[in-house]
């Protein structure tokens, strides 16, 4: 319901009026609301990680045929929490001869540009840190600054299978952005704005899946990529690379490396469901149910895409993984661009 959507703003309208009322002046205020705000959100990302992770140990154990995790807690559910605690608890090991500063802010960096984007990701109506003008282009620009935090750790591990890990990821998010870029032009051109909010308001009648099929599928095939996952995981490539480009990195660096591979598939996750699935806009005329509802079982629809083309599919070459990149991505998205440039042009000629 749209009161549902709504009372969110208003408990944050109230807690502004509350702090002002007290004699906190107006931008202290702001700020401590932006704050609390980043602190919701960080706590829903890591709340999800918990959850992602036992559902990626069990899909994983359900495709290879074997159990998975059920010893701890209910299906195992709590097995997740005590390896954190184990590896919070591990020792911090720096090998002698890497570059220390570039070694030590490689996974913080890494975790800040994934919690970053989040900052224009709508979970609901009017549910938004920033409700930028240009969101889109935001998540886009932030999403590629990705690429520099695992380049820093691949360089400054002084390890041969990391610096092989740095560069294969450099090359395929790079190869990867341009394609995911122009997967997301063919919905601007539609609905004629940057806006994450205007892109979901625009889906109220049709969602733009079914005119845009094809930039869906060049959009969850780029994503796979962006976020290192098979069958396009080769920045890690156990079996080629040991681990890529965390190889060196144990304890908490490593935990931050693994928090930041989740936050890039729940942010990804959750465009997709923003762009092509109506955001938080009910199906069926189910509105009854709220839209922030609505909008996480989108999300956990997309994750469980992602989840599913990974256990299914064997990893690819490198070659290959550039080929579908520059070969037959960039033209599918570009002929999409066309077609929809054609379709828009017609549509406003017919309406007027």
């Amino acid at each position: 319901m749209e009161e549902n959507m709504v009372l969110f703003l208003v408990w944050v309208d109230m807690f502004r009026q509350w702090l002002v009322g007290i004699g906190i002046p107006a931008l202290p205020a702001e700020i401590l609301i932006k704050t609390i705000l980043v602190l919701i959100v960080i706590i829903f990302v890591l709340t999800n990680l918990i959850v992602l992770v036992w559902l990626e140990r069990k899909f994983a154990a359900f495709y290879a045929d074997r159990v998975g995790p059920n010893r701890l807690g209910p299906a195992g559910f709590l097995q997740f929490p005590v390896d954190i605690v184990k590896m919070l608890g591990k020792e911090d090991i720096i090998p002698e001869n890497v570059d220390r500063p570039v070694f030590k802010i490689a996974s913080i960096c890494a975790f800040l540009t994934a919690i970053m984007g989040w900052a224009v990701i709508p979970l609901g109506k009017g549910m938004i840190l920033e409700d930028l003008n240009v969101g889109l282009l935001y998540f886009i620009a932030i999403g590629s600054t990705g690429t520099i935090a695992f380049v820093m750790a691949g360089f400054a591990s002084n390890n041969k299978y990391a610096l092989l890990g740095g560069m294969r990821t450099a090359a395929q998010m790079i190869s990867y952005e341009i394609p995911l870029a122009f997967s997301l032009l063919g919905i601007v051109m539609i609905t004629g704005s940057l806006s994450l909010t205007e892109i979901v308001d625009a889906q109220k009648n049709v969602w733009f899946i079914f005119p845009q099929i094809l930039a869906f599928f060049a959009y969850f095939v780029c994503s796979i990529a962006e976020t290192n996952r098979g069958p396009f995981d080769l920045a890690e490539g156990e079996q080629e690379l040991v681990a890529g480009y965390f190889v060196e990195y144990s304890g908490i660096r490593y935990a931050l490396f693994m928090v930041a591979e989740y936050t890039h598939l729940v942010a990804v996750s959750a465009i997709a469901a923003v762009v092509f699935l109506g955001g938080w806009n009910a199906p069926f005329g189910l509105t009854f149910i709220p839209g922030f509802i609505w909008m996480m079982f989108k999300i956990y629809l997309m994750i469980f895409l992602f989840m599913w083309v990974r256990w299914t599919f064997v990893r690819v070459k490198v070659e290959h993984l550039m080929h579908i990149g520059w070969k037959f991505l960039i033209p599918l998205t570009l002929f999409n661009i066309v077609i929809t440039g054609i379709g828009v042009y017609v549509y406003r000629m017919i309406a007027g």
